[in-house]
């Protein structure tokens, strides 16, 4: 058996006590525990909580960047959405977008430095790192950021920021009210499901995005909070923005068996669009960071000059473009004008986030995936006319496709394309092109567009979401050391014959009962077969040591937890029926074992 750590020696030192179940262990931790812990309760509330504050950031954030855009290209006051499309500013639409970014340099190195990026990604390293502690001043510097970059031209969606300013708001409700990490945790990406609920009425895919791209488990625990607080925030949307689908497209009907052989295509091809989106993006950010010799603040402004150049050539790429994704899965646009968005979105999207600025990636990739989907459609029906293929559904499909390959979040993927549209036969064809697209990511790319940062700083991110076993198994499946039970009334003489049948290791422990059974302690093995002791000596004359214990219904997480807290090497493993009769010893080895799959 495993020490139980250092043994000190006092002439006599007995604890009976009906119970020694540690008194911080309750029954949520039981094998059937309740399947939400008393916590959750609190932490469910305060998501409802979230779901409004979620609402409200989006819908400030929207119109403040509405307003600058309108101030900035019309020179008119109004809170209307708009994009710079129509200000036939000429060259001097140059200048816009770099006073922008100017602004965003200045708060980002006097203000904070992780409001630079799309958010996402410092949300997965607060929680991965930081126990989902994310500086408060976040809350309030990333949604202006967002506005200052975005309203003055910055090619990015405004549902970066929005997420990423939810999830700051759940983590600093967390910490004033000194919850739990994994309440933090909770909090932080209920505040994040709701800004993306809010932001586009897609209350399912937000719920899935928080999954896969922050809570990295799938249990009630936290699928609750998430989905409350996604809920409210999409309920509210619906109350003051309408019931319509953020993209508009026409219906369309189920596909046929050939076309989903080309939206798989599609989907194949996105695949490999979505490693090269990623690896261009970072290759221009390590050129910033060898090549570009001024501070890092300036860099947005020189990112800025390669999106208001952009813009010249076609004014489409810049600002966040809803309204552009539904006109490419409605076929409102020409291919020439489909083909020049993608190729001046994506460069001054790519430059633009590769020099440090704030803005989010969501928009433009779909907008990127639309086009290419759109393209790729059309090219399919111009040479095989016969397949079946609709130009919209290929969009459709090389939107969500081109996200799933470049994010790995498969499910958030497919799921936000149904919500955003309402398409219900466009299902199929998502998970065939979207599958595809992921598979062909995870063999060219060890990391995506949401993780390459992160890790590159050494932080290692779950990639699959099994079931926690120390959540499944009890202390009692892993006992692999029986102590000899002695009565604490037994003679030193008894003691040994017991201990010599049960072929003990002579640095290990009996476990001690009182006269109803209930555990006492535990006494070294070395003591009771010391030839110095008198054999006529009860046990309870020697140094019997009080040891935590745990009931065998426990899980091993309340019992590796325990060992932690109370930096022991093992635990007695007690009956769950009265009196408790002690049925062995539970070491953190054993818990190892018992966690670690057996091929």
């Amino acid at each position: 058996m495993a020490d139980l750590g250092p043994i000190k020696r006092p002439i006599q030192r007995v604890a009976v006590a009906p119970s020694m179940v540690d008194p911080l262990v309750n029954e949520d931790a039981m094998i059937k525990p309740s399947v939400l812990a008393s916590g959750t309760l609190r932490v469910c509330f305060l998501s409802v909580v979230l779901g409004g504050i979620g609402f409200a950031a989006a819908y400030i954030l929207i119109k403040a960047i509405g307003l600058l855009t309108n101030i900035c290209f019309y020179g008119r006051w109004s809170f209307a959405f708009v994009a710079p499309t129509d200000a036939h500013l000429g060259g001097w639409i140059i200048l816009i977008p770099v006073a922008g970014a100017i602004a965003v340099g200045f708060l980002a190195r006097y203000g904070d430095a992780g409001i630079r990026g799309h958010g996402i990604p410092e949300a997965m390293e607060s929680i991965l790192t930081n126990e989902s502690r994310v500086r408060r001043r976040i809350a309030f510097l990333k949604p202006l950021s967002a506005v200052l970059s975005i309203g003055t031209g910055g090619p990015f969606g405004a549902e970066g920021p929005i997420i990423a300013t939810g999830g700051a708001f759940g983590s600093m409700i967390g910490q004033m009210l000194e919850t739990t990490s994994e309440e933090r945790k909770v909090l932080l990406a209920a505040g994040a499901a709701a800004g993306m609920a809010a932001t586009f009425g897609t209350p399912i895919s937000a719920i899935l995005m928080a999954v896969e791209l922050l809570l990295f488990e799938f249990s009630p625990r936290s699928l609750i909070p998430v989905a409350l607080a996604s809920a409210v925030a999409a309920g509210l949307r619906i109350l003051v923005m309408g019931a319509s689908p953020i993209f508009h497209m026409p219906p369309f009907g189920a596909p046929s068996h050939l076309s989903l052989v080309f939206y798989a295509l599609i989907g194949l091809i996105c695949g490999l669009a979505s490693v090269g989106v990623t690896k261009v993006l970072f290759w221009v950010e390590d050129v910033f960071e060898k090549y570009i010799r001024v501070h890092w603040m300036w860099w947005p402004a020189i990112g800025a000059v390669v999106v208001g150049t952009c813009g010249i050539f076609d004014a489409n790429s810049m600002g966040v473009g809803y309204d552009h994704i539904s006109a490419i899965l409605s076929a409102h646009w020409a291919l020439s004008a489909i083909a020049l968005l993608l190729i001046f979105k994506w460069i001054s999207w790519t430059v633009a986030l590769s020099s440090g600025t704030s803005g989010g990636t969501l928009a433009p990739l779909f907008m990127l995936g639309g086009a290419l989907g759109f393209l790729l459609g059309i090219a399919i029906i111009r040479v095989l006319p016969h397949t079946g293929v609709n130009p919209d559904v290929a969009a459709l499909v090389g939107m969500a496709a081109l996200f799933a390959g470049a994010s790995r979040a498969f499910l958030t993927s497919v799921v936000f394309a149904f919500e955003a549209t309402l398409q219900p036969h466009g299902l199929l064809p998502l998970l065939i092109g979207c599958a595809i697209s992921f598979w062909i990511s995870c063999w060219l790319m060890p990391e995506s567009i949401m993780t390459e940062k992160i890790a590159r700083r050494g932080v290692s991110v779950p990639i699959h979401f099994q079931a926690n076993p120390l959540e499944q198994l009890g202390t009692r499946d892993a006992i692999t050391y029986r102590p000899p039970v002695i009565t604490i009334g037994t003679t030193v003489a008894d003691a040994r014959k017991c201990i010599g049948a049960a072929s003990c290791p002579p640095d290990g422990h009996a476990i001690v009962v009182n006269v109803e059974g209930s555990t006492v302690g535990v006494v070294p093995i070395k003591d009771i077969v010391d030839l110095g002791v008198d054999a006529a000596l009860p046990v309870s004359q020697l140094a019997i040591v009080p040891a935590p214990a745990l009931k065998a219904n426990h899980l091993l997480s309340v019992a590796s937890r325990l060992i932690a807290r109370s930096h022991l090497k093992a635990v007695i493993i007690i009956d769950s029926a009265p009196p408790g009769t002690p049925l062995g010893v539970l070491t953190a080895e054993d818990i190892l074992k018992a966690a670690t799959p057996q091929n």
